[in-house]
């Protein structure tokens, strides 16, 4: 393991999230959509994850900078880094999968969209968010740079924290009770995590203090 093949997996772990994203987004863009919660508050949040987790590093990558950041290369974390990457693309793989058709990268309910509960959305409300924490997890790991490591866990936190919740809040009002029963029964990145969290959102007469799905 070298500096040089560190780098080339991340790279790779991008193309490979971009291969598997862009089929779904060609097929979801012919579906209409019925409620979207996009604004200015939305894209400058997409903004900040998309710098964390692209720019930023591949600027690094690309340039070695910001020079003062680099830190020496360990090959034992740029392994774990590999296995994390492969973890992230099974992730993404199996997220897109079993959404098809409903997939959104904004906060949008489609027409004729339909609450995905099975295969990875069985045990799991979020595992497109898991896969991405995943993959600002191997980028840390991969990249020996304080900045451009780290980047991706502050840019997609960013737009985790700020819009997790509303994403939620716009599947209860689009699916009622249905969302509820599915919100007791599973976790948002992990099976069964954060469940005691969301004891306000279950509750029909709820309204959570802000934030929605991808």
């Amino acid at each position: 393991m070298t500096p040089g093949i560190a780098k080339f997996v991340f790279v790779m772990m991008a193309v490979g999230w971009y291969l598997i994203r862009y089929r779904h987004a060609r097929r979801a863009r012919r579906e209409k959509v019925a409620r979207s919660a996009r604004g200015s508050r939305e894209n400058t949040l997409l903004l900040i994850s998309l710098t964390g987790l692209g720019i930023v590093p591949l600027v690094y990558i690309a340039t070695a900078m910001p020079h003062f950041a680099s830190y020496a290369f360990r090959p034992a974390q740029a392994w774990l880094g590999v296995f994390v990457a492969v973890a992230a693309l099974v992730m993404f793989r199996l997220t897109h999968r079993a959404l098809g058709r409903n997939w959104s990268l904004s906060l949008d309910v489609r027409e004729n969209h339909r609450l995905i509960t099975d295969g990875i959305y069985r045990t799991v409300r979020h595992p497109m968010y898991t896969a991405f924490w995943l993959w600002a997890a191997a980028q840390a790991l991969l990249l020996p740079n304080w900045v451009a490591g780290f980047a991706g866990l502050i840019g997609f936190g960013t737009l985790f924290f700020g819009r997790v919740a509303r994403e939620e809040q716009m599947m209860l009002e689009a699916f009622g009770d249905e969302y509820r029963e599915y919100m007791a029964r599973t976790g948002r990145l992990l099976p069964r995590l954060f469940r005691a969290g969301h004891k306000r959102l279950l509750s029909p007469n709820s309204r959570p203090d802000t934030h929605t799905k991808q």
